[in-house]
């Protein structure tokens, strides 16, 4: 089937544009379309998906084996060829992530606080900087030395986030709320100076004008498997590092006009309407040897995509 002028000008544009980087976004398709069917890959297979973005077979090379480096893939040898594989150690990380960006804010809070709180001795600087990294990813910010707050924290991510930076029972973690004593300091006020707000929403806009073009042009059409493919990575692409730098607040926190709403609707509507054709193209690549059932968890991203 041939892609149509209007939808083949937006890929051109968008991958001339807004080229992504090659090892980020082999990670998107594992994690968007590898993942959920097994987790496994011929490199052969891979260098045919990715050809679809432009992405020669060196760049895959280099960046599977980058990623393999850095604990994200796994390559397993088979005789000549090889499969590459979401890393066991990296899986738990590798599916929080992505449940970020299929799953939508609640905005509903009880508005407690989650508080964590390092003192000076606890371990090394490389694992501070380490947790305090992932604390930020999290959505926490430092309102002061060694206390991280987040108004609406996932505490199972929390608790992982310790463990894996060898903080296991050496961070003070509670919840607390606001006393809202008349001479006191609200602690809503904390968000417009702990948390660039603005730089999310400015993202979030970003996105929507790059992708909303693109609804009428795809919604009730046969969509070209190759061309529903590359739309539904260059989406979740763009979402998921957009929704990254969101720290997740009430909705009652997140100033007026905010996008990330309109944006996660956005996805939502694009991806259902690739998501068909982009796994016909998928059946056809993947080996069964390694594609599984999919399972539940595919269908009920986005709250449903039948």
């Amino acid at each position: 089937m041939q892609t149509s002028t209007a939808i083949q000008t937006w890929i051109d544009q968008q991958l001339t544009n807004n080229p992504p980087r090659a090892k980020s976004l082999v990670m998107t398709v594992f994690g968007d379309a590898i993942a959920p069917h097994g987790g496994t890959i011929w490199l052969g297979s891979l260098i045919s998906l990715m050809s679809h973005f432009g992405i020669n077979d060196r760049l895959v090379r280099t960046s599977v084996f980058r990623l393999a480096e850095e604990g994200w893939l796994e390559a397993r040898r088979d005789g000549r060829r090889s499969t590459y594989q979401l890393a066991t150690a990296s899986y738990a990380r590798f599916q929080h992530a992505y449940k970020r960006v299929y799953v939508p804010q609640t905005g509903k809070w009880d508005h407690y606080w989650t508080l964590v709180i390092m003192s000076g001795d606890d371990t090394s600087t490389g694992n501070k900087a380490s947790l305090k990294k992932e604390l930020l990813w999290e959505g926490f910010r430092m309102i002061n030395a060694g206390v991280f707050a987040h108004p609406q924290a996932d505490t199972a991510a929390l608790q992982n986030v310790l463990g894996r930076n060898g903080f296991a029972g050496l961070c003070t973690v509670c919840r607390t709320s606001d006393l809202n004593l008349p001479n006191a300091r609200p602690l809503p006020s904390l968000i417009a100076s702990h948390w660039q707000l603005d730089e999310v929403n400015i993202a979030y806009k970003n996105f929507i004008e790059a992708f909303s073009p693109l609804i009428k042009l795809v919604q009730g059409q046969n969509l070209p498997e190759h061309a529903a493919f590359v739309i539904r990575s260059l989406l979740i692409h763009s979402f998921r590092r957009t929704q990254l730098h969101d720290p997740n607040l009430p909705s009652s926190l997140r100033p007026e006009g905010w996008l990330g709403d309109e944006a996660y609707r956005l996805c939502r509507d694009l991806y259902r309407a690739c998501f068909r054709p982009a796994e016909n193209l998928l059946s056809q690549v993947l080996d069964p040897e390694h594609r599984q059932d999919s399972g539940l968890s595919l269908q009920e991203r986005f709250g449903g995509l039948f």
